[in-house]
């Protein structure tokens, strides 16, 4: 519960909506993409503003899947996306070797310094004389990304030792399509917090984080990344569907609890964690609850802990049927399965954050070694 009010507490703090830290691939940046784009539905966005940002992620995302300095570093890339007052920042960070640097950095300056007609003349200049590898031609990747965002690029090199140099790239643009620092890109940014928080995640195994308004449609999208990972990963077709039913019910119970916008704005906003343990993935939500509402939540909790997996499988079986439907027991379907489907003891707790609400995590360990 501690790692969840940490991560809190830098996703309110950096005002974070989404952060991804893994393997990049052509499957998961389109769900990653989705993601975004679902989100900013309940913005107002124009579409110079949407399509420019699309365009920054697509590039970048490319650019991470790409230039991640072997399969040793491509997990520690991260994709990274928040929101600000006056409109949304992304921001990618991937593995180089240090030799990369000088020409990434020269590149990025010269780009930075150039007007729009200007990088689409390079652009045609480079693409006559391309070179292609494995990793692009001739650096067309950047001029692209440039030359369809209209926007200069905020960038940082971190030194993580005498060979390697983590390479962040970051984008914030208004909803006209526009950045807020246009006039000084490259003044004053540091990449330091974002490699912090991908050195955070890997000490303790985090791979994704969403805190944000949870719409149906953000519901949908964070469950259809969570799936496009796992097919990806060494994971056995059973266990991945306990996961997903798993998580379907966990970002449920945050549905249920729903203050509004406001309230989560002031408050809160809910969360979803998903990280890593010897044993299996846990799954970790939080969202606001009314405090009148505590005691029976811990009764129907409480009730559901002390079965074990046999005594959960009957439990569940009377519920279904409607019998002995007392208050501890309505509502409380998915608390049952959640517990029933992991093999693990629900793991929850209320912090207290206003006379009006608390801040309620649950937290669940899911089996994927065939328990």
């Amino acid at each position: 519960m501690e790692l969840l009010r940490k991560v809190r507490e830098i996703m309110m703090e950096d005002r974070l909506m989404f952060v991804y830290r893994g393997v990049v691939t052509n499957e998961n940046s389109e769900a990653l993409l989705l993601l975004l784009e679902k989100e900013m539905e309940h913005s107002e966005f124009g579409f110079m503003g949407r399509k420019r940002l699309f365009m920054f992620v697509l590039e970048s995302l490319q650019n991470v899947s790409r230039h991640s300095n072997g399969v040793e570093y491509s997990t520690m890339s991260l994709v990274v996306y928040s929101k600000t007052d006056y409109g949304y920042t992304v921001t990618t960070g991937n593995v180089i070797g240090k030799e990369d640097e000088p020409g990434l950095r020269e590149q990025l300056d010269l780009l930075n310094n150039l007007d729009p007609g200007q990088v689409r003349e390079l652009y045609r200049k480079k693409l006559s004389k391309a070179s292609f590898s494995s990793k692009g031609g001739a650096g067309l990747g950047l001029i692209e990304m440039a030359k369809k965002t209209g926007n200069k690029l905020d960038y940082d090199f971190v030194k993580i030792d005498d060979n390697l140099r983590y390479f962040i790239l970051s984008k914030s643009v208004d909803e006209a399509g526009k950045s807020q620092r246009e006039d000084k890109q490259g003044l004053g940014f540091s990449g330091k917090n974002i490699f912090l928080l991908e050195k955070m995640m890997a000490d303790n195994s985090i791979a994704m984080v969403w805190s944000g308004h949870l719409t149906s449609d953000i519901e949908k999208q964070v469950l259809s990344f969570t799936e496009t990972r796992m097919s990806e990963e060494d994971i056995e077709q059973k266990a991945r569907r306990k996961i997903f039913s798993i998580m379907v019910e966990s970002l449920q119970n945050i549905s249920k609890h729903n203050p509004g916008f406001d309230v989560e704005e002031k408050l809160g906003m809910p969360i979803a964690m998903i990280s890593s343990e010897k044993k299996g993935m846990k799954l970790t939500t939080g969202n606001l609850i009314k405090n009148d509402k505590i005691p029976l939540m811990r009764q129907k909790l409480n009730t559901v802990n002390k079965y074990d997996k046999k005594g959960l499988k009957e439990f569940y079986r009377i519920s279904l049927a409607g019998d002995e439907l007392m208050a501890e027991k309505t509502g409380i379907m998915g608390l049952i399965d959640i517990a029933r489907k992991s093999g693990h003891k629900l793991d929850y707790q209320f912090e207290e954050v206003s006379g009006d609400y608390s801040y309620y995590v649950l937290s669940v360990l899911v089996d994927i070694n065939g328990r």
